[in-house]
């Protein structure tokens, strides 16, 4: 083989290589961003900054701390070994039967990480769904945890309400989204978000996306969107979707076992620790249940996730009177052992005035009725 040749094998291997990669990074699964006239209206957000070209966090939240830069990080966990970061065995969990379960009766089920079904007010309500099987961007990446996976889309009912937290892959799947399209009626996001789902056949007029403190009503359950301390983006590019939790308040005005009942719920979605969660509990707490994120934290990124220690504070914040702790249970994002936020948001949580609930995957919680499981399955 001449030098030429063997130039020209190199050129045209970059090349492909190249296009390989620009065709996967422009993928369906990667969605899509905001642009034209969307975008502008975004613009107008109080919390869209010019300066940092996206949404911004009212408090400095840089993603990774002083001392770990991102490439470091990358390597650092690509090569890190990381013992106990799996079980050992298929967790202890429970497959429900999600279209047996009354309307009428609220309840909570767990489906690992940071997705939940939730029955209340009436409404069938399914927040950040990822029941692909994986949390990254390929089937190999991020695998859920031996047993975790205890229900596939087939085995969910119709759902009235989709609440998307941000677009983080371990939060916003696209093949469970895909699956499930046909049998969802509306979609709750944040700013931004809804040009993920119109890029995967969401129509329209079923995706309500709103800025943090914006309220969308669904006869007697309101639906707010609220502050969080995070970032967004699928790819390179971040901060140009709206990243929040979610207040879920029932009015009363139902029928069946729960009629005249009223309740109050705060999902956190991912977020650091920070003043937020206090104004909130004063804005809008009590509640009866707060679904908190404790999992996937480090030093290196400090800013983004709470400890479990943070974790237990944020609960007494909102005033909660329940706190079921999730971002935990199903993948490996971070280096911590799988059982340590379990094990100490268990010990943070001594003295709390609130109730750890503690539920497997696929149980049901009602703290409210008095279920409220606290078994340590992860034992």
């Amino acid at each position: 083989m001449t030098y030429a040749t063997m130039l020209a094998v190199a050129a045209g291997s970059c090349a492909a290589l190249s296009l390989g990669a620009w065709l996967f990074l422009h993928s369906e699964r990667f969605g899509a961003l905001p642009a034209g006239d969307e975008l502008d209206a975004l613009r107008h957000s109080p919390n869209w900054s010019e300066e940092h070209g996206g949404f911004r966090n009212p408090i400095p939240t840089p993603r990774m701390a002083d001392d770990a830069g991102f490439l470091r990080t990358l390597a650092e966990y690509v090569l890190t070994p990381r013992p106990y970061a799996a079980p050992e065995k298929p967790l202890p969990t429970q497959k429900p039967d999600l279209r047996a379960l009354p309307i009428d009766k609220d309840c909570v089920i767990w489906l690992g990480h940071s997705s939940f079904f939730l029955l209340l007010g009436g409404r069938r309500i399914l927040i950040d769904p990822v029941l692909s099987g994986s949390g990254g961007p390929v089937s190999l990446s991020t695998r859920a945890f031996p047993g975790s996976d205890v229900l596939t889309t087939g085995d969910l009912p119709d759902i009235d309400i989709l609440l998307l937290s941000h677009d983080h892959w371990d939060h916003l799947d696209h093949e469970t989204l895909k699956a499930l399209r046909p049998r969802i009626a509306s979609v709750v996001c944040g700013l931004g978000n809804g040009a993920h789902l119109r890029r995967w056949g969401f129509e329209p007029s079923r995706i309500h996306e709103g800025d943090w403190g914006q309220a969308f009503r669904f006869g007697p359950l309101t639906v707010r969107l609220t502050e969080a301390r995070h970032y967004s983006g699928r790819g390179f590019t971040t901060h140009k979707a709206l990243w929040c939790g979610f207040i879920l308040e029932t009015s009363g005005e139902i029928s069946g076992e729960n009629a005249g009942e009223t309740r109050r719920l705060f999902f956190s979605g991912d977020s650091g620790y920070g003043p937020h969660f206090a104004r909130i509990g004063r804005e809008h707490g009590p509640f009866d249940l707060a679904l908190l994120e404790c999992g996937q934290y480090d030093r290196r990124w400090p800013f983004i996730h709470m400890k479990p220690e943070e974790t237990a504070q944020a609960a007494e914040d909102l005033r909660a009177r329940a706190l079921l702790p999730a971002h935990n249970g199903k993948f490996c994002i971070a280096y911590h052992g799988w059982r340590e936020p379990l094990e100490r948001v268990s010990a943070a949580s001594t003295g709390r005035p609130y109730r750890l609930v503690t539920p497997r995957i696929g149980e049901q919680a009602a703290p409210w009725d008095g279920l409220a499981p606290s078994l340590r399955w992860w034992e």
